[in-house]
């Protein structure tokens, strides 16, 4: 199994490594003379680079070219959380330093150390065996129920969102979000935003949320599979009902019996064998974070729907111009395919078996 490796950086999303190199020689120790940038290609919302300088090794995350959502790209917010995090949790990176001078690269960045470990996606996902499979989702359940058991309020973080009425707010806002992007009419996406609003459960309780928890965001031990390492990507963290955040973790979730559409529209190691469905790991959840989960239906629709909206988003930019990333041009594909499968849940009135 290979470690997650950064590759050339893609057209139209080049650094100035020279900037780069005088701030980092200014703020962070153990910087050298020069300085090596690759980009990390994973990933379509903030963008994720390499920096070796000296004898560091280091990552950098900045906003994706064009984009105006400036709550989904909050630099600031996001090492905000990871300097909290790693003072009392310890499957965090840890954060050295946060720009908000957006002359240095056109935009606001912090840089954090690397972590290094294996990053599980599709492609090389082949590689594993099915106890493997099963035991690196074992993992992945056991972390996730332990973040959402944090006491974010001891670790500094009471403050990081409005907890109370988080369903209807996150129902609201990415209703909002969809019509800002829309390109084309999606019809069963709409449907599916239209049924949440009507349909909103009552809060399960409150705790810290990843809300974009998956295989390829968290870091696995490259010596032992089945245990993470870290947690990536911490943009969207905030305050809210957990089942939102399980939900959200179920919409990407494939089973391998789904709709050949949806499996290929966004390839998925949850389709390997050795995986729990997604009626087993929300069983799994349920049964070790002690939360009973009475509405499943509501929490994977929104999941699929909440993640059709940010790929609506992507592939809106993409129509405008603001990247060149070749991997969006279909988005808008993927898009009704998230937007069927959530249509479909809803109508069968369960969460699996939906081929």
């Amino acid at each position: 199994m290979n470690i997650d490796e950064a590759k050339d950086i893609r057209k139209g999303e080049d650094l100035d490594a020279a900037a780069v190199l005088r701030y980092l020689q200014k703020h962070v120790e153990g910087v050298g003379d020069e300085i090596e940038i690759k980009q990390f290609p994973g990933g379509a919302s903030n963008l994720t680079y390499l920096l070796r300088s000296g004898d560091r090794e280091m990552v950098l995350r900045r906003p994706p070219f064009g984009a105006k959502i400036k709550s989904a790209h909050d630099m600031g917010r996001e090492h905000r959380v990871l300097d909290a995090l790693s003072k009392g949790y310890n499957k965090v990176p840890q954060p050295l330093v946060h720009c908000e001078d957006e002359s240095v690269i056109g935009a606001p960045f912090y840089v954090m150390e690397r972590v290094e470990g294996v990053i599980i996606r599709h492609d090389m996902g082949k590689e594993l065996h099915a106890e493997t499979v099963k035991g690196i989702a074992d993992s992945l359940i056991d972390t996730f129920v332990d973040l959402h058991k944090l006491d974010y309020k001891a670790i500094g973080l009471g403050e990081l969102g409005r907890p109370e009425g988080y369903i209807k707010r996150q129902v609201d806002g990415w209703s909002k979000r969809y019509i800002k992007s829309q390109t084309e009419e999606q019809k069963e996406l709409e449907y599916v935003g239209r049924w949440l609003d009507d349909h909103q459960p009552k809060e399960s309780g409150h705790s810290l949320i990843h809300n974009d928890y998956k295989h390829d965001n968290v870091i696995l031990d490259a010596d032992d599979l089945t245990q993470v390492k870290a947690i990536l990507d911490w943009e969207m963290c905030t305050l809210g009902d957990p089942l939102m955040d399980l939900g959200t973790t179920l919409g990407y979730w494939m089973n391998p019996d789904d709709p050949g559409i949806f499996v290929k529209s966004f390839e998925n190691p949850s389709v390997l064998e050795g995986n729990p469905s997604r009626e087993e790991f929300l069983h799994v959840y349920s049964l070790k974070s002690g939360k009973e989960v009475s509405h499943p239906v509501f929490y994977y629709a929104f999941g699929l729907w909440k993640t059709g909206v940010v790929l609506q988003q992507i592939y809106y930019r993409f129509k405008q111009g603001h990247t060149q990333d070749q991997r969006f041009a279909m988005f808008n594909h993927v898009v009704k395919a998230f937007g069927s499968m959530a249509y479909r849940a809803i109508e069968l009135n369960r969460i699996d078996r939906l081929g």
